[in-house]
């Protein structure tokens, strides 16, 4: 061992006892002498530092400095056996590291994520993990009441320095820093694996010096000793002793954890939570991005504070209980959190409707939150992981209700900064127009023909407003013209059919939309009376011409054109009909025989 924390630089006892006696003085002087106390590193120094500090006491032993050589001297024979624990820290659990005392990083803008990700981890297994203590290194066990020269020379230094540590609180009583003793002591037992001498000792340094420098990480390590024998009412004590003196402390946020762990197992879950809470919302003060993943080992202790949140909310009564808590004690900005991890909670469990129940109890409080949306869209897939088809359904026509385009929502959001959502949406509303009308379309489903329609027909129409010039329109509005076709409502049909052939860029299916344009009209010219025959038969007319104009290639191009042109002489419009005759025997020559002797 060549490093010492501490040591005497200008000690005039020690300098003088090398000098003449002329020059070393009295002891009376040596009384009122300064001391220079620095830290120093000494190639080889502990063996030559104890020697100096023991001549210094052989010879002075009343001196001032007395108390202070004592504790030193029994510093360096911990430290020469041990290495140096004059700084040591406290225990820690594994999820709960002693912080770092700079200040956090100001939160960054919180990123859109639906949910904490599912934890295989067990909870009796993540009680003891995120509740353990790591215990101090622990030396060898040995015998300790040994005869005379029988001592293990292993032990010699931290027993040693025990002795010396006595001397000096029984000798120096109102040495003003018998609180560093009384740590060092409670130290060097627990070194020695004496656990109970070094619990009495800290006992007494909490009794006596309540203002310590030491008095948190003390009460730490006493509360965690309570805490792993499950003496909860003393761990709560040393836990809340610590919290009690607020933020500046190293520990607050290690006590505050731990002190809701401590009422969690008595099971005062409303307690737990007051505390658990308490944390979070110190992190918020002190600007923790709860979003972050740069710091992983922070990241994790966070995630097990929700969870425990989660367990805690579960035994008080899930979701219900959550809504009443913030609604009692006051909404908090990480809220959206809280009902995701116990979403998740309940989700890995396989206990769905309690997981959706989660979801649903946020969207219902927050319907303009930022995550209202993806919390409906994680509520459609627990029920879908569920086995719920009728749940899913349900749930995809509230997501559709609540987020079309010209729902509420999208007077406080903007659409172009939530694409996210516009996708699923879309993906929404085309499901649920398909569901609706194949159901329509099903012999089974004959009954509720008439509702089933209805529903496709709302859905082909929200989105064809939603995504008017999507991708996908074309082909949707060429569905919802099916749709009206085989409903009977021929000039509805022929109207989709239209905008789908001639509205649209250039697509594949406009051809075949415009040839069924003109069927459509022509069905619909079935259904009416003689008064609307002219007028229907002047759509008819057009339409046809219409898609001869815009797809003269088409297979039935000569076909439509020759009934354009024989409904034209019906109708006497002579003139119109010659040119569309002659015009189909121009373009159409090699047209079916009936028909161009139709044109003829």
């Amino acid at each position: 061992m060549t490093r010492i924390r501490f040591h005497i630089v200008a000690a005039a006892a020690m300098l003088m006892a090398c000098q003449p006696v002329s020059d070393r003085g009295t002891i009376g002087q040596l009384r009122h002498q300064k001391v220079a106390i620095e830290n120093v590193k000494i190639e080889g120094g502990l063996d030559k530092a104890m020697v100096s500090y023991q001549r210094f006491l052989q010879e002075t032993p009343d001196a001032k400095l007395a108390p202070e050589a004592i504790r030193r001297l029994a510093d360096l024979k911990i430290e020469s056996e041990y290495g140096t624990i004059t700084q040591g820290t406290a225990p820690a659990s594994d999820s709960m590291d002693a912080p770092e005392k700079a200040p956090r990083p100001a939160a960054a803008l919180a990123k859109t994520a639906v949910a904490t990700p599912v934890s295989a981890e067990a909870d009796d297994a993540f009680e003891r993990r995120a509740t353990r203590s790591q215990p101090l290194p622990v030396a060898p066990a040995a015998p300790v009441d040994l005869p005379p020269g029988a001592d293990d020379l292993d032990r010699a230094g931290p027993r040693e320095a025990l002795v010396l540590y006595q001397k000096l609180l029984n000798d120096y009583p109102l040495y003003d820093r018998n609180d560093q003793v009384l740590y060092q002591m409670s130290r060097a037992y627990e070194e020695l694996g004496r656990t109970k001498e070094a619990l009495v000792v800290m006992e007494r340094l909490a009794s006596e010096y309540p203002d310590s420098r030491y008095i948190d990480e003390v009460q730490f390590r006493r509360a965690e000793h309570f805490f792993t024998h499950r003496k909860y009412l003393d761990a709560e004590d040393a836990y809340a002793s610590i919290v009690e003196n607020g933020v500046g402390s190293s520990y607050y946020e290690l006590a505050l954890y731990k002190l809701g762990w401590t009422f969690y197992k008595q099971e005062l879950y409303e307690d737990a939570q007051h505390r658990f809470i308490a944390l979070l919302d110190h992190k918020v003060a002190i600007g923790y991005d709860f979003e972050q993943t740069e710091d992983e080992a922070e990241h994790k202790r966070t995630h097990d504070t929700f969870r425990v949140v989660s367990l805690s909310f579960s035994n008080l009564g899930g979701a219900d209980a959550v809504v009443e808590y913030f609604s009692r004690y006051g909404q908090r900005d990480y809220e959206d959190k809280v009902y995701s991890n116990l979403g998740e909670f309940y989700f890995d469990k396989r206990r769905y409707a309690d997981a959706s129940a989660a979801y649903n109890a946020f969207v219902s409080r927050n319907p303009f939150h930022k995550k209202a949306p993806n919390f409906h869209m994680r509520v459609i897939d627990v029920h879908a992981a569920g086995g719920f088809p009728s749940l899913v359904l349900d749930a995809k026509k509230a997501f559709a209700t609540q987020y079309g385009i010209n729902a509420d929502y999208w007077k406080v959001h903007d659409p172009s900064a939530r694409q996210d959502v516009l996708d699923h949406l879309k993906q929404n509303l085309t499901d649920l127009a398909n569901h609706f009308h194949a159901s329509y379309q099903h012999p089974r489903h004959k009954d509720q023909q008439g509702a089933n329609f209805k529903e496709a027909l709302h859905w082909y129409r929200e989105f064809m407003v939603s995504f008017p010039t999507d991708a996908a329109a074309p082909g949707i509005n060429y569905q919802l013209a099916d749709l009206l076709l085989e409903n009977k409502n021929f000039g509805d049909a022929a109207v989709e059919y239209e905008k789908t052939a001639y509205e649209y860029p250039s697509h594949e299916k406009a051809p075949a939309a415009g040839y069924a344009a003109v069927y459509a009209h022509r069905k619909h010219l079935e259904t009416i009376d003689s008064a609307a025959e002219n007028r229907v038969k002047r759509e008819v007319v057009r339409s046809s011409l219409q898609f001869v104009d815009t797809f003269p290639k088409h297979a039935k191009a000569d076909i439509v054109l020759g009934a354009a042109a024989e409904d034209l002489y019906a109708m006497q419009a002579f003139e119109q009909a010659l040119g569309t005759g002659r015009r189909l025997l121009k373009e159409y020559p090699q047209a079916d025989t009936e028909i161009t002797r139709t044109a003829w």
